[in-house]
């Protein structure tokens, strides 16, 4: 199993939006980014997901799994990106915000600190580890 985050901007998709899906889960759809589009062409059915919200707020809501490998996005009409689906495992019990992961020097290297504006990216490990403590879990 591997680990990754999504960012979303709430007013669009927001962790509350992700969870009133349930157990059938939803489409991912709408990332514009060749590397991002690389990532969600790598992640497999399992796979652990941070959801991160953007925008205001920038901060990990939640746990999603991977339910359906990549296919092509509905949403691209050039049929060069594709979506996943995810379904929502649990909330964070305390959000992990950006200023808190900046702060802590174990994760100085992460993607998320590292490449703000990467929809979809990689997660170490140990960042998983870190961060869902960080989170209370």
């Amino acid at each position: 199993m591997a680990y990754w985050l999504l960012k979303t901007e709430p007013d669009d998709y927001s962790w509350d939006d992700l969870k009133k899906k349930g157990a059938k889960g939803d489409a991912w759809t709408g990332v514009r980014n060749f590397t991002a589009r690389n990532h969600m062409k790598a992640m497999k059915k399992g796979d652990q997901v941070f959801i991160y919200h953007t925008g205001d707020e920038k901060q990990v809501m939640g746990i999603a799994e991977v339910v359906k490998e990549s296919y092509p996005d509905p949403t691209d009409e050039k049929g060069a990106f594709v979506a996943i689906d995810v379904e929502m495992v649990k909330p964070m019990p305390k959000p992990v915000t950006l200023a808190a992961v900046k702060a802590e020097k174990k994760l100085a290297e992460t993607a998320l600190v590292k490449y703000g504006r990467l929809s979809a990216q990689p997660v170490t490990d140990v960042e998983w580890k870190l961060i869902g403590k960080m989170g209370g879990l």
